[in-house]
């Protein structure tokens, strides 16, 4: 038994909250200048303040100027009143400069992406916008009254900048407000063609205290691949403009129609249905009415596939070019409840599993599955002859909506990998009093240097897949292969997230559910370190726009060493000859992430400090030598230096 509710797809409904017209953003700044000086420890951080009246947060958004050389240096976090704190960035950038950005939840980009310099000129508005590294969504719904504070650390020593501005935007709801949301619900998940097709869309007022709202109005036309039958339910629903109108909802009620279709499209049809309410009397919290958006939840989206004989797929055969590796959980331990453990891997290092809880989200345990979930158990086999031991998220969750992620973060980048998820299934309802206890819905994505990386995943008889998700709509024996789903990675990924919970057909309160974690397979990396070297004739004693290679002249070269495999290079050493028409300008040497960016004076000699901040470089008569001690996935450094011609 299995099931999931993801954070990054929404099938059936979705419930990102966005600021609506009828919020008020309200704007805090803090323009105390000031140095932000080293603290390896952070027991000297840049604090800065902000003073915020009485309001009901329901987004926020943070933008912050600050200039700082090695941006990676800097860890920034972001504190309520209540205590609450978020993360907004830890130790990423590489070695990019200053920060000039606006951290929102519903970027398009992750912070861990952000690897370019920014400028440090005024805001706002700022120069680029991104999602923090932890959601600012957990501020939402809290009484934001008191003293925010952004703290501002600087983890490594040597390099040091100057905090300019922040500003805190914080939208808050209206005195008076509702929040409506939707949601399908069937319980027939293979209706044959030509058969009579029952589906519900149900209409909550969710938050107490809200106000009551009157006019409401749902568009909920009729999917293609089916004919209208008959409605019923609270208000009235017109087939051919496909409007249901509902009329009024008070505080913490709902309203319910059943839409009853025959079934016309040919067995194996995927068939969509999509709702989204169109108006009412009051403003909501989260949403917008008629706005088009898929990312909130006044939006509900239905999806089943017309019954036919459902093979398991064929998953794409992993390509190891330097071979693989298997991580076998028969060979490891786990301790039973335990969320976080760390294990050596052949041939590619420590890798890390951690598992975190959504709300309502809860483990539970099982002798059979030995004892508390998480746990490492051999009962549920999904057909391995001979019986092989799995990790196991046996749940028992609050509401549809929770769901566990488990990360896994590997040392190095691999090439790529490959795993099996099983008994991703439902079970039909034998403590709800109809349709299912759960439905199992699993989600997985992978990152490649702060990048989403999204995998091949293959059915089994039991689930069917859209993009990275599986989604489960009949049962599956624990020793049955029917529930297994194959995740293939075929480029290069250093983390993978798998998030598993439920699917919107599923009871609001599910059963008890499980799914496992099977082996992984890692292609074993390898670095691919390549070399350019480019000139330019800077002067010439003659021509400032069109200088020659006349005696005398200088020329600016640069050496950009590239490692552009998913493997990491260590340590990686290169030397260069200078021509013999050419003389060495001396101290002249400087190094950097790129030719452009190259920054760092490096000494002619080769011992010192320089030679590890955190290039080295150095000269010997006609000879450049150069140094990195590590060089990861899809990084760069380049040397720079001058020379005089003979």
């Amino acid at each position: 038994m299995s099931g999931i509710w993801a954070v990054l797809g929404f099938l059936f409904f979705c419930c990102l909250p966005s600021p609506t017209s009828a919020q008020t953003v309200s704007q805090f700044t803090n323009t105390t200048s000031g140095a932000i000086v080293d603290s390896p420890t952070c027991a000297s951080t840049v604090t800065r303040s902000f003073t915020v009246g009485t309001l009901t947060v329901s987004d926020v958004n943070i933008g912050i100027l600050l200039s700082h050389s090695y941006r990676s240096d800097l860890q920034l976090t972001l504190t309520a009143p209540s205590g609450t704190s978020v993360q907004l960035m830890n130790g990423i950038g590489g070695a990019a400069d200053n920060l000039n950005v606006l951290f929102d939840d519903e970027a398009a980009a992750v912070i861990a992406s952000h690897v370019s310099d920014d400028t440090t000129g005024a805001a706002p508005p700022y120069a680029r916008t991104f999602r923090p590294a932890a959601v600012l969504s957990a501020f939402d719904g809290q009484n934001a009254q008191g003293t925010w504070t952004l703290e501002i650390c600087d983890t490594v020593n040597s390099d040091v900048g100057t905090f300019a501005r922040a500003d805190l935007y914080i939208t808050s709801v209206p005195a008076t407000y509702s929040d409506l949301a939707l949601r399908f619900f069937f319980t027939n998940l293979n209706p044959s063609s030509s058969s009579n097709f029952t589906y519900t869309l149900t209409l909550t007022n969710n938050v107490s205290p809200s106000a009551n709202a009157s006019g409401i109005s749902v568009r909920a036309p009729l999917p293609a691949g089916v004919t209208f039958v008959s409605a019923t339910g609270t208000g009235t629903y017109n087939s051919t403009t496909g409007f249901w109108t509902v009329g009024s909802v008070g505080t913490l009620g709902s309203a319910t129609i059943d839409i009853t279709v025959t079934v016309n499209a040919a067995a194996g049809t995927a068939i969509e249905a999509s709702a989204e309410i169109i108006a009412s009397s009051n403003p909501d919290s989260d949403s917008i009415p008629n706005n088009g958006s898929t990312l909130e939840d006044d939006d509900a989206f239905m999806y089943f596939v017309v019954g036919t004989g459902r093979t398991a797929g064929t998953p794409p055969t992993l390509i190891c070019a330097a071979g693989s590796t298997l991580f076998d959980w028969d060979t490891v331990s786990w301790t039973s409840g335990s969320t976080n453990n760390n294990y050596a891997v052949a041939n590619l290092g420590t890798i890390n599993f951690n598992m975190s809880l959504s709300a309502g989200a809860v483990y539970s345990g099982f002798d059979g599955y030995n004892g508390q979930s998480p746990s490492r158990q051999n009962f549920i086999t999904s057909g391995t002859a001979p019986v092989q031991s799995s990790l196991i998220l046996f749940m028992d969750n609050a509401n549809r909506d929770a769901f566990v992620t488990t990360t896994v973060s590997l040392p190095t980048a691999v090439p790529g990998a490959q795993f099996q998820l099983s008994d991703v299934d439902t079970q039909v309802g034998t403590v709800a009093a109809n349709g299912l206890n759960f439905a199992d819905r699993v989600t997985v994505t992978g990152l490649f240097n702060g990048v989403t990386i999204n995998p091949t995943l293959t059915n089994g008889v039991s689930n069917y897949v859209i993009g990275n998700a599986a989604y489960a709509d009949a049962d599956s024996p624990d020793s049955s292969t029917n529930g297994n789903v194959i995740v293939t990675f075929s480029s290069p990924v250093d983390t993978i997230v798998i998030v598993y919970g439920n699917h919107s057909i599923s009871r609001i309160d599910p059963f008890q559910q499980a799914m496992t974690i099977h082996d992984f397979t890692f292609c074993r990396p390898q670095a691919v370190v390549t070399t350019a070297k480019t000139s330019k004739i800077i002067s010439d004693g003659l021509s400032a726009s069109n200088p020659k290679a006349l005696p005398a002249a200088v020329v600016s070269f640069c050496i950009l060493v590239t490692n552009a495999g998913p493997g990491t290079a260590t340590p990686v050493t290169i030397t260069d000859t200078i021509p013999a028409t050419l003389t060495y300008v001396a101290n002249t040497l400087a190094s950097g992430p790129s030719c452009t960016v190259s920054k760092m004076a490096e000494d002619d000699d080769a011992v010192g400090a320089d030679e590890s901040d955190p290039y080295g470089a150095s000269v010997s008569g006609n000879t450049i030598s150069a140094s990195a001690t590590t060089m990861g996935p899809n990084s760069t450094f380049a040397i720079t230096f001058n020379a005089t011609v003979k």
